[in-house]
C-alpha cells in the first residue's frame, strides 16, 4: 500500500487549489447521500481584519485544518469553507464564533486593537449564511433520498509544547477520532459502528489505522449540532478528527503519502456508509 501511494504522490498544486479573495465557501452537489465537509480549512481573512490581526499566518495556520479538503475529494456533495476560523468559527455557537479573548483561542493574542461591533456583525452575518445554505442544501439532499450521513472533518494539533518536545500520548490522541455526542448513538449505530470498522481496517505504514470514539474530542461542535437538531430522524453527522500526523503541524509541511492514504481510507468507507444508510431503519 505504501510504495503504491508514494508513486501517485499529489502535485503540490493540487494540495494548494487557488482561491480568490472574497471567496467564502465552495459547494459541489451530486446525486448522492453522502456529504462531506471541511470547514476548518479555509486560511482567508477580510482585509479589515488583517489589518488588526496580531497573530501571524504561520500562527493561525497552526488551529486552522489545511488539506482537509484533500481528503474528502471523493465524497460526491462537499462542501469547502474558504475564510479562516480566526474571521469566523463555523463549527462554534453564533455567540461565541468569532474569538474575542485568548480564552476562546488557545491563549493565542490574536487581535491588536478590539473589534468593532460592526466587524463582529459582518463576521456573523457569514455565520448566519453558512448555516442557511447548509440547511437548505441537506433539506434538498433529505427529500432526494430520506436519510443521510455528513462526514465533518476536521483535524487536531499533538504536538502543542514545540516541533522538538514529546507529542500527547498515543492513548490520548489517536489518528483519527470519531465523535458522536451530539448523535443519537442507539439510533444511528448501525451507520457508525460499519463506518469505524471500515476505517480500522485501512492500513497505513504496515499498521491498522488507529481509529476511537470520544477521546481526543466528543463532537461537540456546532455543526454536528446543527444536523442532529434539524434532522433528528434523517441526519447522521459524524464528526472525525485527524491527528496532524500528515503534516508538519509547526511548519505546514503536507506530508503526501499520508494525505493520500486518508483519502484513499475515507474514499473506501463511502460504499460501506452507502449500504448502511440503504439498510437503516
Amino acid at each position: 500500500m505504501a510504495n503504491r501511494l508514494a508513486q501517485s504522490r499529489p502535485l503540490r498544486d493540487d494540495l494548494y487549489q487557488p482561491v480568490k479573495d472574497d471567496d467564502l465557501w465552495s459547494v459541489h452537489r451530486a446525486d448522492s447521500p453522502l456529504v462531506g465537509t471541511a470547514i476548518h480549512n479555509g486560511h482567508g481573512l477580510r482585509p479589515d481584519l488583517s489589518e488588526i490581526m496580531a497573530l501571524d499566518a504561520s500562527g493561525r495556520l497552526r488551529e486552522e485544518d489545511p488539506f482537509t479538503e484533500f481528503v474528502i475529494r471523493d465524497v460526491p456533495n462537499r462542501v469547502i469553507v474558504h475564510r479562516s476560523r480566526f474571521e469566523v468559527d463555523l463549527n462554534r455557537a453564533r455567540d461565541g464564533a468569532v474569538y474575542m479573548t485568548r480564552e476562546q483561542a488557545w491563549g493565542l493574542h490574536i487581535w491588536a486593537r478590539n473589534l468593532k461591533a460592526s466587524a463582529v456583525e459582518r463576521s456573523l452575518a457569514t455565520h448566519d449564511a453558512y448555516y442557511a445554505m447548509l440547511g437548505q442544501m441537506l433539506r434538498d439532499v433529505e427529500a432526494q433520498f430520506g436519510r443521510f450521513v455528513l462526514l465533518d472533518i476536521h483535524s487536531y494539533n499533538h504536538r502543542r509544547a514545540g516541533p522538538s518536545a514529546d507529542p500527547t500520548p498515543a492513548a490520548d490522541a489517536p489518528a483519527v477520532n470519531i465523535g458522536t455526542f451530539s448523535m443519537d448513538r442507539a439510533r444511528w449505530a448501525d451507520v457508525v459502528d460499519p463506518f469505524m470498522e471500515s476505517l480500522r481496517s485501512f492500513t497505513f505504514r504496515g499498521e491498522a489505522m488507529d481509529v476511537r470514539e470520544n477521546v481526543a474530542f466528543q463532537g461537540r461542535g456546532e455543526q454536528t449540532r446543527f444536523v442532529h437538531a434539524r434532522f433528528p430522524e434523517t441526519g447522521c453527522a459524524i464528526a472525525i478528527e485527524f491527528k496532524k500526523f500528515f503534516m508538519d503541524e509547526w511548519t505546514g509541511e503536507p506530508d503526501d503519502e499520508a494525505l493520500l492514504a486518508l483519502r484513499a481510507m475515507i474514499k473506501a468507507s463511502l460504499p460501506v456508509l452507502l449500504e448502511a444508510l440503504e439498510q437503516h431503519a
